[in-house]
Formats: structure tokens, sequence, C-alpha cells
């Protein structure tokens, strides 16, 4: 259950000032297990995993009332491994979430910091890679869509709109920080429509002069770089990225179903020896079903369209992954669940292995099987 954490002191300072209550809420979750991978750099492995399902966090979420419907708020979210300690997202303190803003029920939010682009906001929940559903290791190959946040937005300026009648909106600005306006920024749009058991969403995020950059020039960092798709040896980098996509979802009962499209491109790519655009088209069917109160059940099958302009020697030019995502989670408390699920991976196309999000290793054939068996609890 979390705990709100009421700043009595402090508020008392203001009472003459203002009347407005205000609070501080501590919250997390930690997810740990076992994972095996049937092949990892050419062996079978064993380890213990952190955020398989979830990545390891902990915040804090501040919200102030205003009055008039107004609120000011903040979160401060940071990630961590729950096997050693260590700090996530390159050692930031705050590396998930660090941001502030304005809400108001009828205009809608406003923050300023580091946080999601439109993509993860308004796509993502439709996908196999989001939520409940296995946002860490069902993401689609490298994360090209960037669906499962493995990029965060420095500097950046969203707005998210009220509901009206089922339609919502939003728009992301991230500033490059640099006397080139231009040289490091990122903006996304993104819409969404719901109606009873029917969800629509569409989204569009670009980064600019993402290549050769750090996470020290803010705004964009190397997007390829931060995807993953230097593992295995191969270089990374990328003048502009650009990922747009739409999803929808029915409900049937208990069970959910959806589809979601995503085409990703990054110009100006050095990855696999490319001298030109890179694209990916994911294709992501999936179902989720409540079983009962406390057992829930997914599947999932991802299909990746690749292409790489003029590959080094040792790549073709049309790589493609199939993915099929297998998921079973009971409820021991409604804070408390263990979890089974697998992974089953292939790749095609000259030179190209499989390699599973978070599996420990690319795969030394075009084929990778990944079983994880683990345990969360919220707070």
């Amino acid at each position: 259950m979390k705990k709100r954490l009421f700043a009595g002191a402090a508020a008392a300072l203001f009472i003459p000032l203002a009347h407005a209550q205000s609070s501080v809420t501590l919250y997390g979750l930690i997810d740990t297990g076992i994972m095996y991978t049937h092949n990892a750099g050419g062996a079978a492995q064993w380890r213990m995993t952190s955020g398989t399902i979830n990545g390891s966090r902990f915040g804090l979420r501040g919200i102030e009332d205003l009055g008039g419907g107004m609120n000011a708020l903040f979160v401060l979210e940071n990630g961590f491994n729950a096997n050693n300690g260590t700090l996530g997202q390159d050692g930031k303190m705050f590396g998930r979430h660090a941001y502030m803003g304005l809400s108001g029920h009828r205009y809608g939010t406003l923050t300023f910091g580091r946080q999601y682009d439109t993509m993860v906001d308004f796509v993502a929940p439709l996908s196999a890679t989001a939520g409940e559903f296995g946002d860490t290791d069902f993401a689609h190959p490298f994360d090209n869509d960037n669906l499962n946040h493995s990029l965060r937005i420095d500097n950046s300026v969203k707005y998210t709109s009220a509901n009206y009648a089922g339609l919502k909106f939003g728009a992301l600005y991230g500033f490059s920080n640099a006397a080139n306006f231009a040289a490091n920024r990122a903006y996304s749009l993104a819409a969404s429509y719901g109606s009873g058991p029917l969800k629509l969403a569409g989204a569009y995020l670009q980064i600019d002069g993402s290549k050769g950059t750090t996470s020290a020039s803010p705004g964009a960092v190397d997007a390829m770089e931060a995807k993953g798709l230097n593992q295995g040896g191969w270089s990374a980098g990328s003048a502009v990225m650009r990922s747009f996509g739409g999803g929808i979802s029915y409900s049937l009962g208990s069970a959910t179903v959806a589809f979601v499209y995503t085409h990703s491109q990054y110009d100006g790519a050095d990855s696999f020896g490319a001298t030109g655009p890179m694209h990916f088209d994911n294709y992501d069917a999936n179902v989720r079903w409540t079983a009962t109160p406390a057992v829930s059940i997914g599947a999932a099958y991802v299909y990746t369209d690749g292409h790489v302009s003029n590959p080094d020697g040792n790549h073709g030019a049309d790589p493609k992954w199939q993915q099929i995502d297998l998921q079973a989670i009971y409820k021991l408390s409604r804070a408390t669940d263990l979890y089974a699920e697998a992974m089953y991976q292939h790749a095609s196309g000259r030179g190209y292995v499989a390699f599973v999000n978070g599996s420990g290793g690319a795969s030394s054939t075009p084929n990778q099987i990944v079983a994880t068996v683990g345990m969360r609890t919220r707070f």
C-alpha cells in the first residue's frame, strides 16, 4: 500500500498565505527473477534478473491543490537493479522520471523535465511491450520504436489534454540546450480515442542530430546506441531517428485483443555498416486474458521487417525477426504477484542473429529461447 508522507511542519509555514492542501507519496516496485537463456554468445546461461517485466524503481510523487480545479505536481523516479543495488539509466539518480508541472481537469497537464515521449504514453499501452504484459523483455527488437521507453527525453516540455468524450491528444518538445537550437532536439505528437471496449491511438516521434552525441549532450542521446543496436559488436549511430505508429484494441469480456504497427527510420545510420537509412516495420498482435481475479495470461506475436542500406560484407540488406511471447501471472495479493514467461525469437537474413531484449546477450545463431520465473511487489 502506498504510504503518504504529509509535510505538516512545512505546510504550517504557508497556512497564513494559502489554504491549499499538498501531499507527497512514496511509491515503488521491485521485480526480480531467475532467467534461463538457451544461447547467449554461444552458451546456455542461468542468471538472476531485475526488471524482467517492470523495471525496479522507487519514486516521490507530489501534488498541491491550487484551487479552481488546478494542481501543481512533480514526479522524481529512480531506477535501480534489485539484485545488486546499483542505479539504472546510466547511473542517474532520477533516471526514469524527473519533472514538474501543472494540471487541471478541464485543461489537461503541462510538465517540464525528463519524461516519456507521446509514443510511449499513447501507443505503447496497446502493444505487448507495456504495463502488466511484458514491459521489458517483450520489447520489439532493440526497442527500435522506443515503445519500451529505453530512451527518455531530457529538457522536455509536454502537454497532455483532458479527456474530451473519449478523445485525448498530446505533444512534447525536447530542447537541445545548445547554441545550435536544432542540433539535438526531439519532438512528438499523439492522439487517442476510447469508447466502451474500443481503443485507438497514433503517434509520431522525431529525434534530430543524435549522431555522435552522449548523455551529457541534453535533448536526445544517441538513439540507436540507447536501443541496444550496438550489441554483438555492431557499431551504432544515426543522424535522425523517426518513428510513427498506431494501434487498436478491443475488449471482449475478460479478454482484450490488440494490434499495433510501428515504423522506425534511422537516417545516416552506421550500424551494420549502413551508409544510408535503416528502417524497421513492426507488427505486434497480442491478447490478454484475465482467467480469474488471481490469474492472467498473455500471448503475443511480433514480426519485424528491417532494411539496411549498403550494409557491410557480413550482413544482408533485409533482416527479419519473428518473436513469440507467453506470460502467466498469479496474484498473491493486490501488491504482490508471481510470474512466468517465455520468449522465442528467430532472425533471418545473412549475418543476423537472434537477440531477445534483456536476454543477457545475443545468440550465436538465428534462434534464441528465454524463460523467466519471478516475483513483483509494489509499495
